[in-house]
């Protein structure tokens, strides 16, 4: 599986980890985003938006929604496939994108995470979500690795990291699909 610290084994980890976050210092909104996507929920109701920037070593996801449960926790990954049906409960969007077919749901298991694996996201008193969210086993664009015409979901729960094959994350509750 490709990911981006294997893209420079030369360098320990935590030097790549500083070398990302300092890159991420830098104002978010001076960079255009290269990808929209629309959220709806389990009604077909729009419910907000995401924008996603592409970096040298990852993807970064900014997340506007609202109308969601308030005070939860709730899974968020990238599903493999682009189309988000309401009606049949997401289940359109397929199961986690992964590059590799051997690789583990979860970041605390031995062969994980898949490429759409993601931390947990809060969900606000007033039923707001706004976050930015980093994955560095992602990217906007690429051959193997784009998220350009795959999904975005959140689940109904919080993802428990480690249950195969999805984290143990409940309904899906909205999807977007990345432009």
């Amino acid at each position: 599986m490709t990911h981006a610290f294997s893209t420079f084994p030369a360098l320990p980890r935590s030097l790549l980890l500083a070398a990302v976050c300092a890159g991420l210092a830098a104002p978010v909104a001076a960079q255009a985003p290269e990808g929209e996507a629309t959220f709806i929920n389990a009604e077909g109701t729009e419910i907000g938006t995401a924008s996603l920037t592409g970096t040298p070593v990852g993807l970064l996801i900014e997340l506007d929604l609202t109308d969601l449960p308030p005070e939860t926790w709730h899974g968020f990954h990238i599903h493999e496939t682009g189309e988000c049906d309401a009606e049949g409960g997401f289940e359109s969007a397929g199961g986690h994108f992964s590059v590799t077919e051997n690789t583990a749901h979860g970041f605390l298991v031995e062969g994980g995470p898949h490429s759409g694996d993601m931390p947990n996201q809060y969900v606000a008193a007033d039923g707001t979500l706004k976050a930015e969210v980093f994955t560095p086993y992602a990217f906007y664009g690429g051959e193997q690795d784009n998220v350009t015409g795959r999904a975005l979901m959140l689940h109904s729960g919080p993802d428990d990291y480690e249950s195969q094959p999805s984290g143990d994350a409940g309904d899906r509750i909205a999807c977007a699909v990345i432009e």
